[in-house]
């Protein structure tokens, strides 16, 4: 009986979709500066900085495994690579 008496206080003491920790939470912890190869991309995801992350971040998915991996938004590599696919998609759109 105890048990059926705690687990509506445990809801009531935490609601359904509030975050219990205020710290912020990004979605990529490790992040690198290795370059890609254009071709090798499935779909690349430009993250702008929120209230739940501070950064910017970039999140390249390759075609071979779809494997993700985080890139460093401030190289100058990525940079130019999100610039060049970005040309890329406004050429085909009309």
């Amino acid at each position: 009986m105890k048990t059926a008496l705690t687990s509506p206080a445990v809801l009531v003491f935490f609601p359904i979709g509030i975050p219990l920790s205020r710290t912020p939470r990004c979605t990529c912890i490790k992040i690198s500066d290795r370059s890609i190869n254009p071709r090798s991309l499935e779909k690349l995801e430009v993250i702008p900085a929120s209230q739940s992350c501070p950064r910017v971040e970039i999140i390249a998915t390759m075609k071979k495994n779809g494997e993700k991996r985080c890139l460093n938004p401030d190289s100058k590599t990525i940079k130019n690579l999100v610039k060049a696919i970005s040309k890329e998609r406004s050429k085909r759109s009309p």
